[in-house]
């Protein structure tokens, strides 16, 4: 799939607003590879979504889905949400598995090209299944572990996430035990992918320009996938709340107060406050701050909104989709011929 593109940009799957078919169609036209996030979405919306970037579009898309992680222990949770009971709204803490077997049967009835996961590996059964339709597996990634396990099932691509990333980090597993541990920035990353692997791998975290973009080239990607760098488009749902706030020079952190899972987003005082108590609890956390975001995103406060964004953040500019592509494909081939020139010059001296 990767070959076919015009250009090494691969459109982020940001599930819960930013994701639009708009938004898919003008990457995939532009030529980059426009992703569509099925993320807390149904089936049947993810159907009406699928149809209605095709409208758009004849060129290839993806979807990415996200892969069902156990259920949380009442006792969990309980503390967490009756500590926040006592400022906010909050909802019912709900486990479902994000309709994930009828998402598998419709992307099997109706192939896409590439089929990408987040949260885990899918079995190797389930990548056989896609590909007797003609589609691409691509598991997102954030360690060599897990890179053995996504390859043992069957996958085309790896992912390759870096701690960099906004939003969700895309762990099999999330445990507390595991937070002193630094995880892994995106070159670190891909440095220790591609020794292991010639699978092809696509990078993602913290890139928002076109020399991003050739710095992961020139490690061993074969594309970039951007999200944060999408936020400011007018063809993303990005609700104005965060639209206000990307740009800033706020800091990020990753906490699982928002959803029970760790994501990184721009520190607010929702994060500050509740990032040491947040248990690990997805999507339970997720479904029970929901009304607490939603009347946040209603009165505008940005103190109780998550932010999700990556680190370079402050640097996204405001363009078109279809704009924002081409000019990140003309920095990116600018970037890569000034390294080269660089090299050339620096081999020239050293004789």
């Amino acid at each position: 799939m990767i070959d076919e593109l015009n250009t090494p940009i691969v459109l982020a799957p940001m599930a819960g607003g930013p994701s639009t078919p708009e938004l898919t169609a003008a990457v995939a036209e532009a030529g980059g590879l426009g992703m569509l996030a099925a993320g807390y979405l149904s089936a049947p919306a993810l159907a009406d979504r699928i149809a209605a970037t095709r409208e758009r579009t004849t060129a290839p898309i993806g979807v990415n889905l996200f892969v069902p992680g156990p259920r949380a222990r009442p006792e969990d949770y309980t503390a967490y949400l009756d500590e926040l009971r006592g400022e906010y709204e909050v909802g019912e803490p709900t486990y479902d598995t994000d309709d994930w077997d009828a998402k598998l049967q419709l992307l099997t009835d109706e192939p896409v090209s590439v089929v990408s996961f987040t949260f885990g590996c899918p079995s190797a059964a389930d990548i056989a299944r896609l590909h007797t339709v003609g589609s691409e597996a691509w598991v997102t990634v954030t360690s060599p572990a897990e890179a053995e396990q996504a390859i043992a099932a069957g996958a085309d691509v790896l992912v390759a996430q870096g701690a960099e990333a906004g939003g969700h980090r895309a762990t099999f597993t999330d445990h507390p035990e595991d937070d002193p541990t630094d995880p892994l920035g995106l070159l670190a990353l891909l440095q220790l992918l591609t020794a292991r692997t010639e699978l092809p791998v696509v990078a993602a975290g913290g890139i928002c320009t076109g020399a991003g973009i050739a710095a992961a080239l020139a490690a061993g990607a074969v594309a970039a996938q951007l999200g944060t760098a999408f936020l400011l488009c007018p063809e993303a749902g990005t609700n104005t709340v965060v639209r206000a706030a990307i740009g800033s020079d706020t800091p990020t952190m990753l906490t699982r107060a928002f959803t029970g899972r760790r994501a990184r987003g721009l520190r607010n005082r929702f994060l500050t406050e509740h990032t040491a108590s947040a248990p690990v609890a997805y999507p339970e956390i997720h479904y029970a701050t929901a009304p607490l975001r939603a009347a946040a995103r209603t009165s505008g406060d940005a103190d109780a909104v998550n932010i999700w964004a990556g680190q370079t953040h402050s640097l996204v500019p405001n363009l078109p989709a279809a704009e924002l592509v081409r000019t990140l494909a003309a920095e990116t081939k600018t970037a890569l011929e000034q390294a080269l020139s660089r090299n050339l010059s620096l081999s020239r001296r050293n004789k």
